[in-house]
């Protein structure tokens, strides 16, 4: 039976979960160039564990001598290391905690820049049965508080600079047992802050070999994503060991990962993205990866690309515009001919960029689809299908896709919907973080709903329309109106905020912010400066307000609700639409 038989006919509930011993006749099916690399190990007591698949199982199978990374560092320093280093690393990780008292499900928070211990310790967190958490490293305080106080936080791994930045809200993290912190080449002077743990003084104590894999079976929790909504704090995304799968696959499917590849992926690993096409996916396919510290920069990555002869480039639609800006001639500067496939996600592709990739680039650039909450590529512009500029592609094999109206029912192609995908699939979350009634809320008469519109045309193609909710995509991070709302408020200036996000050409939607004024307090561009650089400190640039404006009164309902709504339509000059629960002046 093939895989995508398989899944359609598992409908996913508590009592028939998928059995992915079913699944190993589909990964035996399909052409590995029978070289091993990139099939389905289970674990000897038939669990399965995320960081087997992707490091071990290469070892294990005689291939522990291939490059697994070559890390870049922002003052150009370079790090190899093989399969059996970053076995060995993340093992003793794996002790260390082990030895911390890490029990199975801890939940441990990563907050640190793309360094190869980032690597090592996410591998050996779950080799020893925890779960990860990753954070993106530009969050300001209270993005990190916020998160690691709803998840309950028992473990945090970080560095001094960031440690330094977030020590305000330690003391809050009651749950928290101990810190490591990771002063990679002694780049920071400062000496450890009493009570925390030296990584490097940690991973002296402990040796491999003393190390065996944690039983971690399909169904226990591996990594947990935080992801924005419309209202409330963000949601704690829950995925199983399951998810490896899907990721596998699609890293083969969809990214057209070879082993032996040399994969550059400019995600950072405290987005989703960065977890399961920045770590999962590429290892399990036996790729080298190339870990590139340093941020946004053309000539810097065009130089990566024509240095180690990169055959797959996964990146971001901002990134492909910023490209785009920065002009033709410097691409005429670099040997771009290794390239074989270049993909992109987080916000959909614009038509001039698929245009300006095959020009420049001399081959297309495939955009995709999915989600935090789905875990791993769930539509795509397969290597194999003529790309129609500006789709986000067709879904994978085994995923049902369909665009339904406002009571759920599937509606004719070529009419735009809620776009809606039969539940089943292996990297499927799990659940919001004890937010149950949030989660059940995702699931309509047997579809998941997933808060975006699109529709789907006569080909099978889909397209995307926008989002149902006011969700900001910014750059391809999505942005809770609600979170900076908070944030803003706590100024003793601002009575009320609402927020909404501004179309950019650049970065999709930047966030606008709209603010009352408590009584004392006047309309300054001093205090508008004020505002943003406050923001910025609590929350992180990339989320912080680009732009506020002062309102006299804020547009809210009867009921006393903020109407984004109509904020956004005065903001763009559209159609105010229909105001009859408008309140009174």
């Amino acid at each position: 039976m093939q895989f995508d038989e398989i899944l359609k006919k598992t409908e996913y509930t508590e009592s028939n979960k998928p059995n992915l011993k079913d699944y190993e006749s589909a990964y035996n099916s399909f052409d590995w160039n029978d070289d091993g690399y990139s099939r389905l190990e289970w674990l000897s007591d038939g669990g399965l564990n995320n960081a087997y698949e992707s490091i071990d199982k290469h070892v294990a199978k005689g291939f522990g001598d291939k490059l697994s990374m070559i890390w870049i560092g922002k003052n150009g320093e370079e790090e190899k290391y093989t399969y059996s280093d970053f076995k060995e690393e993340s093992d003793k990780f794996a002790q260390v905690m082990i030895k911390l008292g890490m029990e199975k499900g801890d939940r441990v928070f990563i907050f640190m820049d793309r360094l190869p211990e980032l690597y090592f310790a996410a591998m050996g967190i779950l080799k020893a049965g925890g779960i990860i958490a990753p954070l993106f490293s530009a969050f300001g305080p209270d993005p990190v508080k916020d998160r690691m106080l709803d998840a309950g936080a028992t473990y945090l791994i970080t560095s001094p600079d960031l440690r330094n930045k977030i020590s305000s809200i330690i003391p809050d993290i009651k749950t928290l047992k101990n810190i490591v912190v990771i002063n990679k080449d002694n780049r920071q002077k400062e000496s450890l802050v009493k009570g925390d743990l030296d990584y490097y003084e940690l991973m002296k104590k402990v040796k491999s070999s003393e190390f065996s894999i944690v039983n971690t079976s399909q169904y226990d929790f591996a990594i947990m994503h935080y992801t924005s909504g419309s209202t409330g704090k963000p949601k704690g995304v829950l995925h199983r060991h399951q998810a490896v799968v899907q990721q596998l696959l699609t890293g083969h499917w969809a990214l057209d990962l070879r082993p032996g590849d040399m994969y550059f992926c400019t995600a950072d690993p405290g987005w989703v993205t960065g977890t399961s096409y920045g770590m999962i996916a590429p290892w399990t396919n036996g790729v080298t990866q190339i870990i590139y510290e340093g941020g946004f920069g053309a000539s810097a990555w065009y130089e990566i690309i024509e240095k180690y002869k990169v055959d797959v480039w996964y990146t971001a639609p901002t990134a492909i515009r910023l490209l785009m800006r920065a002009g033709e001639d410097v691409v005429k500067k670099y040997d771009l001919s290794s390239l074989r496939f270049i993909g992109s996600v987080g916000e959909p592709l614009n038509p001039e960029a698929v245009v300006w990739g095959n020009r420049n680039y001399k081959m297309p650039i495939h955009d995709n689809w999915w989600q935090t909450e789905t875990g791993a590529i769930m539509c795509a512009n397969f290597s194999s299908n003529k790309i129609k500029p500006g789709s986000m592609g067709k879904p994978i094999p085994g995923v049902t896709m369909g665009i339904l109206d406002d009571e759920y029912n599937e509606i004719e192609t070529d009419k735009s919907g809620i776009l809606a995908v039969r539940p089943g699939w292996p990297s499927q979350m799990y659940a919001y973080w004890q937010q149950d009634e949030m989660y059940n809320s995702r699931f309509k008469k047997g579809w998941y709903i997933t808060g975006d519109q699109a529709s789907c045309d006569k080909e099978g193609y889909f397209w995307f329309q926008g989002r149902a909710d006011d969700v900001i995509n910014t750059a391809g991070h999505l942005v809770g109106p609600f979170e900076v709302e908070s944030a803003l408020i706590e100024h003793p200036a601002v009575a009320e905020a609402g927020v909404i996000g501004k179309p950019d050409p650049i970065a999709m939607e930047i966030v606008k912010a709209f603010v009352t004024l408590n009584p004392d307090y006047e309309q300054t561009n001093d205090l508008r400066r004020e505002l943003i650089r406050f923001a910025r400190e609590k929350l992180s640039a990339g989320v912080a307000p680009r732009e506020i404006d002062f309102l006299d009164t804020m547009p809210k309902t009867r009921s006393g609700k903020i109407m984004r709504r109509l904020l956004k339509a005065r903001e763009l000059g559209e159609p105010e639409g229909d105001i009859s629960t408008l309140e009174d002046d």
